[in-house]
């Protein structure tokens, strides 16, 4: 792997490109309620992408997935397809997983959603997982090792109870959706790549309620658990720092977060 180590003036591209899509985010966060279609969310994201950021929906430029965001409902692990049918409802819980592209560099994020009064459950795996997101962040230092993040990870995740999903991984990022290095959500200390000063790339952890193993759908990109259960995800974008790590994506509620350091 051979990881492209962003210039100054890069990072300064990417930092504007990771405040817009933050934005979309707080927009999404009076929408997303019971009654709307996860169609109704995509077409709301490009909306506000296109005329209200002057920016571009970065998921259909080089995938050709067909809408502008990745909306997966309770056992959906990932990359679910918006559809007009699909209602939200009380007690679901949804990941929307966002790319935005501005001035030639990309940004990705994810959140979850609770749809109105979700059960214990299902909110201690939100949380678990939001936890083991930054627990990941907190390792990122020039010197620390892609394990050193894999590990952190898994060890939240394993300690809750739950599986940590091994199929898809975080991923260098910049001027393409996708580059070098893989970000494994598990691992063992001090193994992979060493991180330095300029490198880009997401953390996203995908941690199910039950048994890691997955089911792919017809459509093509729809994934869910393979038992049912439920599985939630977080995603940052992160940039490797001077002496840590800078969130690239960070949201307006949590320059408090409780999980760890933030820039």
């Amino acid at each position: 792997m051979n990881a492209v180590v962003k210039t100054p003036e890069e990072l300064e591209l990417m930092r504007e490109s990771g405040r817009l899509l933050a934005q979309v985010f707080a927009m999404l966060d009076d929408f997303v309620q019971a009654g709307v279609s996860t169609m109704d969310i995509n077409l709301a994201v490009e909306d506000f992408i296109e005329n209200e950021l002057n920016a571009r929906p970065a998921s259909r430029g080089q995938y050709d997935f067909p809408y502008c965001l990745n909306t997966s409902v309770n056992h959906v692990v990932c990359h679910g397809m918006p559809k007009a049918s699909q209602i939200l409802r009380n007690g679901d819980i949804i990941n929307c997983d966002i790319t935005l592209e501005k001035n030639g560099f990309i940004a990705d994020s994810s959140k979850m959603y609770c749809v109105g009064k979700i059960t214990p459950v299902a909110r201690r795996l939100v949380d678990k997982t939001y936890e083991a997101m930054w627990a990941g962040i907190k390792t990122v230092k020039p010197g620390a090792t892609l394990g050193d993040i894999g590990f952190a990870v898994q060890q939240v995740a394993q300690q809750a109870g739950y599986s940590v999903v091994r199929e898809y991984c975080g991923h260098g990022i910049g001027r393409e959706m996708h580059e070098d290095p893989q970000v494994l959500h598990y691992g063992a200390p001090g193994t992979g790549m060493k991180l330095e000063e300029g490198m880009t790339f997401t953390i996203e952890p995908m941690i199910n309620q039950g048994d890691r193993k997955l089911k792919h759908m017809k459509d093509g990109w729809t994934v869910i658990t393979r038992d049912k259960k439920l599985s939630a995800q977080w995603e940052h974008t992160i940039a490797v720092t001077k002496d840590g790590y800078e969130v690239l994506t960070l949201r307006d509620e949590e320059t408090e977060s409780r999980f760890g350091r933030v820039e």
